[in-house]
């Protein structure tokens, strides 16, 4: 039976730490109840006697979760105007919301991209600078916009999702509710106008909104929170047990300047790592042959930004300098205590030409009791 967390159990929270604290309520697609599930709680957080203030709502012009706005206190959100006279855009008043300094914002949407001019460019900082202020924030997200979910959401429907939030983001959540809705019921209130205005809906029904895509997202939503609840548990675990004898698991991924998706890897490292509550590291081996006056500048633009999908994912970014790219991986693995080493599969160049024929060997020689997985 999967029991929520209440709002006393948050509010007992907010009371330990000058930081502020995040929970995250979580979906598996737009409709389930997110954002009137955060609302039902800042309501009742409010007859507790907590100053929850709204810093932004989307309601959606959905009758239920407008509904719930009536009797909390919402900043009013500060209006962006495009250019050539287009329309106005509302965004949450990352200012104003900190001047007012509640106890707990209600910010919906962590994944949105902010409009030009904005403080920051996406509203996950905002929520980030609310958190350092001090300020506890509840919030929501559909469980597409994981970074290291991008490949697997694409790979199950087809979309490729361009907001997305760093894992590591998500990690550092103290709470996680997720709000479950079986697709068909799902589907029903979508063809019912509960969703979407009816144009928009059929185009959803055609497209993203299919019972095997809902099924599937809903599996991973699930996945997810079971997860975060279980690294809860073992740091829980680990936190109780004695300190001589840690257990967190180092996870090493090898990148190369060259390779037809380097990010497959880094997703693979990056949910590896927060599976096992361990941490994780890129490293990239820059051979004589791979000096930067010898690179294209396609392949020095391409290997720049595997590192920088590495650092959003919450990856540490190591580069060595070395002739042998086996002996420098092995080195780098038996230093940093490495357990797991994810690696390109034989055959992938520029892997192949570096590590030739026996360097799945020589790694398994080198770092016996380490994990040698392939992408």
């Amino acid at each position: 039976m999967n029991v929520r967390p209440s709002p006393e159990d948050f509010l007992r929270l907010i009371e330990r730490q000058r930081r502020g604290k995040l929970k995250v309520y979580l979906g598996s697609a737009a409709g389930v109840g997110k954002t009137y599930a955060m609302l039902v709680e800042g309501r009742r957080l409010r007859d507790l006697g907590v100053d929850a203030v709204i810093g932004y709502v989307e309601p959606h012009a959905r009758p239920e979760t407008t509904a719930q706005i009536g009797g909390l206190e919402r900043v009013p959100p500060r209006e962006v105007r495009l250019g050539g006279g287009g329309p106005a855009l509302a965004e949450m008043d990352l200012d104003a919301v900190l001047r007012r300094k509640p106890t707990v914002a209600l910010v919906d949407e962590m994944a949105h991209t902010n409009a030009a001019g904005s403080p920051n460019a996406k509203r996950y900082d905002d929520i980030e600078a609310l958190l350092d202020a001090g300020i506890h924030v509840i919030t929501t997200l559909n469980v597409q916009h994981f970074e290291s979910l991008c490949n697997v959401v694409e790979q199950a429907t087809g979309i490729r999702v361009r907001e997305r939030v760093p894992d590591t983001l998500i990690a550092e959540a103290d709470q996680i509710v997720n709000v479950d809705l079986p697709a068909e019921d799902l589907i029903d209130r979508l063809k019912a106008g509960k969703i979407y205005p009816p144009e928009q809906a059929a185009r959803a029904l055609e497209h993203f909104f299919t019972e095997e895509n809902l099924t599937r997202l809903r599996e991973m939503a699930l996945s997810e929170a079971a997860n975060f609840l279980d690294r809860r548990q073992r740091r829980k675990t680990d936190a109780e047990a004695s300190a001589a004898s840690p257990t967190l698991a180092r996870v090493v991924v090898a990148v190369s300047s060259g390779g037809p998706h380097p990010e497959i890897l880094l997703r693979k490292a990056s949910r590896l790592a927060h599976q096992l509550n361990g941490t994780w590291q890129a490293v990239y081996v820059r051979t004589p042959r791979e000096h930067p006056n010898r690179l294209s500048l396609e392949m020095e633009r391409r290997l720049a930004a595997t590192l920088e999908i590495a650092q959003k994912m919450g990856g540490t970014v190591i580069v060595l300098k070395g002739a042998d790219v086996v002996a420098a991986l092995a080195g780098f693995a038996r230093e940093a205590g490495a357990s797991h080493l994810v690696m390109g599969k034989p055959g992938a160049k520029p892997l192949s030409r570096l590590f030739r024929k026996s360097w799945i060997e020589r790694l398994a020689a080198a770092l016996p009791g380490v994990d040698i997985l392939l992408g």
